[in-house]
C-alpha cells in the first residue's frame, strides 16, 4: 500500500483530473468524466477520492478540492471529510474552482483571473476584497465560456439551415459533428453529457474563426468582449482603482492554447482600460492552484472563501 500526502482533485464540467503526492515524492495520476452540477458535487468528488484510493491501494493524509458548480449551501467539507475517512484523509478543504483557478493564475497576488472552460468565472482580489462574476451556469450565465462559444456556433448553424443568418463553414463541420441539423436538437436533448458535447464545438468555431469565417469570427469577438466585460467588472466591485495597473491573467484552454482567441481577448481587454495583455500563470497547471488551497495564510482575503475541515 503507498502513502499520499496530498490529494488533489480538479473538478471541471469537462473533465476531473486527481494527483496525488506520495512519500517518495512520485505522482500518481488519473481523470474521470465532467462533473455534473445538476447533482451535489461534493458527493462525486468523495466518490472519485475513494475510487482513486482503490484503483492505486493508497491511503492519503490531506485532500484538495476545487469543484465548478459548488455553491455556498453545497459547500460542506465535514461531509466530504466523514466520506474520505476510510482511506485516512484528516484534513480537507473545499472551495469553488474560481478560488483555485485565481490561485494557479496568480497565487495570492492581486488582480483578476478568467477561468475559462466549459464555464467561466472571473475572480478579483483587490483593496476592496475579493469579487466573483459569472459562473452562473450554461443555463443563465457562462458568458464567453467554452459552451457559450460551443452553443453560439450551432445556433449560427442553425439560423443559416433556417434561412435566418448567414451561411458559415460551421454547417458542414456541424454535421459531421452531430448529424442531419434537423436532429440535432433532439440528439443533445437526449444526451446527458450535452453540455460537454456543445462545448467541444468551441474548438470547431475557433477553428473556422482562424481560417477566415466571418460568422465564426464575430463569435469570437463577441465572446471576447463578455470576458473582458466581466473582468472589468469584477476589479470594479473588489475595490480596483480606474486605470491603475493590475494583474490580469487567465486560465483554460481557451484563452492560454489558441492565440488566436487569446488575441481577440487582449484587444477586448484593451477596449475595457486593463492594458491588454493577459499574463502567463504563475503555475504551471490548474490542479497547482488546487493544491495550493491548504496552504493560504488565514489572514489573506481568499481564505475566507476557501471551507475546510479536519480531525
Amino acid at each position: 500500500m503507498t502513502h499520499i500526502t496530498r490529494l488533489c482533485i480538479d473538478g471541471g464540467q469537462s473533465g476531473i483530473r486527481l494527483r496525488g503526492t506520495a512519500d517518495d515524492g512520485s505522482v500518481l495520476t488519473a481523470s474521470a468524466p465532467g462533473v455534473l452540477t445538476d447533482r451535489p458535487v461534493l458527493d462525486q468528488m468523495a466518490d472519485e477520492v475513494l475510487a482513486f484510493a482503490s484503483a492505486n491501494d493508497v491511503t492519503c493524509d490531506e485532500v484538495a478540492v476545487g469543484v465548478s458548480g459548488l455553491t455556498p449551501a453545497a459547500t460542506m467539507p465535514e461531509r466530504l471529510l466523514d466520506a474520505v475517512r476510510p482511506i485516512g484523509v484528516s484534513r480537507v478543504a473545499v472551495a469553488h474552482d474560481s478560488i483555485s483557478g485565481y490561485l494557479a493564475a496568480n497565487d495570492t497576488e492581486t488582480g483578476v483571473m478568467l477561468a475559462v472552460g466549459t464555464g467561466v468565472v472571473v475572480l478579483a482580489v483587490a483593496a476592496g476584497g475579493v469579487a466573483k462574476v459569472d459562473g452562473w451556469g450554461n443555463l443563465i450565465g457562462d458568458a464567453g465560456s467554452g459552451y457559450w462559444v460551443g452553443r453560439e456556433g450551432l445556433i449560427a448553424v442553425m439560423r443559416a439551415f433556417d434561412g435566418r443568418g448567414d451561411e458559415t463553414e460551421l454547417t458542414a463541420l456541424a454535421e459531421d459533428a452531430f448529424g442531419p441539423l434537423d436532429e440535432i436538437y433532439m440528439v443533445l436533448q437526449s444526451d446527458p453529457r450535452r453540455v460537454s458535447r456543445i462545448a467541444a464545438f468551441c474548438r470547431t468555431t475557433v477553428d473556422a474563426a482562424r481560417a477566415g469565417d466571418s460568422v465564426a469570427t464575430e463569435i469570437v469577438r463577441r465572446a471576447a468582449a463578455e470576458l473582458a466585460h466581466s473582468a472589468r467588472s469584477a476589479l470594479v466591485r473588489a475595490g480596483w482603482a480606474e486605470g491603475s495597473p493590475t494583474r490580469v491573467s487567465a486560465v483554460g484552454s481557451l484563452p492560454t492554447k489558441s492565440t488566436f482567441f487569446r488575441e481577440h481577448l487582449e484587444d477586448a481587454l484593451h477596449d475595457k482600460g486593463l492594458g491588454g495583455a493577459v499574463q502567463q500563470p504563475l503555475h504551471t497547471e490548474p490542479i497547482d492552484g488546487v493544491a495550493a488551497l491548504l496552504d493560504v495564510a488565514p489572514q489573506h482575503p481568499l481564505r475566507t472563501h476557501i471551507a475546510m475541515a479536519s480531525i
